[in-house]
């Protein structure tokens, strides 16, 4: 069974230095136990049986772009355009990995299911990107998100106002959205499309 660190050994972003001892693993019931419920200003993930400690990067200064989108997929839900739920930061596993999107989107049946312990696995991830994400931590989501088949992922870049969206096999195809261009969640979710300013004002 695999296994996490004690919390001096929990994972370390920056790239190791010589000599230095690789995190241990542990459990998921240890990381549930230890980690799970944790209310501070980090994030944790477990992935590969490690834990990933990182910074809150969804932050006050971001939380405009949550309501615009929630303002929008609840408009097109009272138009029964759409069904299900956008849960920010719920504990979501990409195969045996333990992830905290910031907003990823949820069917009515997989919530259904959550209920009786059956561990759901969206198709549409949202990503706020802030100046404390890392390149290379951004990108082992990703690489999670496409093992695990998610459809499509958007990256949304604050400072710069841009969006970028990730569809195809594998997540292979990038858009890159801004100002009047439209962002869509499709195939996953086909209704929910939104000028990249929308996203923003």
């Amino acid at each position: 069974m695999v296994a996490i660190a004690e919390q001096s050994k929990i994972k370390d972003l920056s790239p190791m230095k010589d000599g230095a001892k690789q995190p241990k693993q542990i459990s998921w019931e240890e990381f549930e136990r230890r980690y799970l419920s944790r209310e501070d200003s980090f994030k944790y993930e477990w992935v590969n049986g490690i834990v990933v400690k990182t910074k809150r990067t969804m932050d006050f200064t971001q939380f405009y772009i949550v309501k615009n989108l929630q303002a929008f997929f609840r408009d097109l839900l009272a138009k029964k355009k759409v069904h299900g739920e956008l849960i920010t930061e719920g504990d979501t596993f990409f195969l045996e990995n333990h992830r905290r999107p910031d907003i990823a989107w949820f069917t009515d049946e997989q919530i259904a299911l959550a209920k009786n312990g059956i561990k759901p696995m969206p198709q549409f991830i949202i990503e706020i990107i802030s100046k404390k994400d890392q390149a290379n931590l951004v990108e082992e989501k990703m690489d999670d998100y496409r093992a695990a088949g998610v459809k499509v992922v958007w990256q949304v870049f604050p400072k710069f106002e841009k969006i970028h969206v990730y569809t195809g096999e594998n997540l292979d195809s990038m858009t890159v959205c801004q100002g009047d261009r439209l962002c869509s969640a499709a195939p996953a979710l086909s209704d929910f499309v939104m000028a990249a300013k929308e996203v923003f004002k």
